[in-house]
């Protein structure tokens, strides 16, 4: 990548980090624009040349974050026979996140619903479209997943699809309310909503309480 290009790469990152923190401490509407220039120590209208609008930064955030989940979700299942040991690593994964990963997916769960209203902007609309497009593979992930686990006798037999839907609405729900440095720290927050999971599937929790040990 030529050194301009790597600069502007490294500037819309920081403008997306930036508004992570933002949409994710004071929410999406109550931030404005202008507050994440002066975070980025830019001036508001530079921002126009990384994206379109805060909305459309907004629409790259919640896809950025859904690539990254579906990525690892794959990555911890493709070709593992033990479903079992698949589900509690994954089930790990989804709270070995940092507090900024954390922040991300409070304002993925958090502004979803405006995933559903089309956008008049080009740019915008095709980065709604895939933040969907994403939303989709995700469950489809978990709903083969679960079926594959179902077929082979590791789980009990259920509509895979609703089963998907469900433990991913237990999930998004911890995003709604859970603050990084907060009164209830994201270990006990794990092994709480972990050990529920596992119950809708008939999975007994591991002794370790399904957290993997650190790398």
């Amino acid at each position: 990548m030529p050194p301009r290009d790597q600069e502007a790469g490294g500037k819309r990152a920081a403008i997306l980090d930036a508004s992570i923190e933002r949409f994710g401490r004071d929410g999406y509407e109550h931030t404005k624009w202008a507050d994440i220039a002066a975070d980025v120590g830019v001036g508001p209208t530079a921002l126009y040349h990384y994206f379109e609008s805060k909305q459309h930064c907004l629409f790259v955030i919640m896809d950025q974050a859904l690539v990254d989940l579906g990525g690892r979700f794959q990555a911890l299942t493709r070709g593992k026979p033990d479903h079992i040991d698949a589900l509690h690593t994954v089930l790990a994964d989804c709270f070995e996140l940092s507090a900024h990963e954390a922040l991300r997916n409070r304002v993925l769960v958090a502004e979803q619903g405006l995933l559903a209203h089309p956008c008049s902007s080009p740019r915008e609309e095709e980065a709604r479209q895939l933040a969907r497009l994403h939303t989709r593979e995700i469950e489809h992930a978990w709903s083969h997943f679960l079926a594959a686990a179902m077929e082979s006798g590791e789980i009990a037999i259920a509509e895979p699809r609703l089963t998907a839907r469900a433990i991913l609405g237990i999930y998004n729900s911890i995003w709604l309310w859970y603050r990084p440095q907060g009164r209830v720290d994201l270990e006990r927050v794990a092994g709480f909503f972990t050990q529920r999971i596992l119950a809708i599937l008939g999975v007994e929790p591991r002794l370790d309480g399904g957290l993997r040990e650190a790398a």
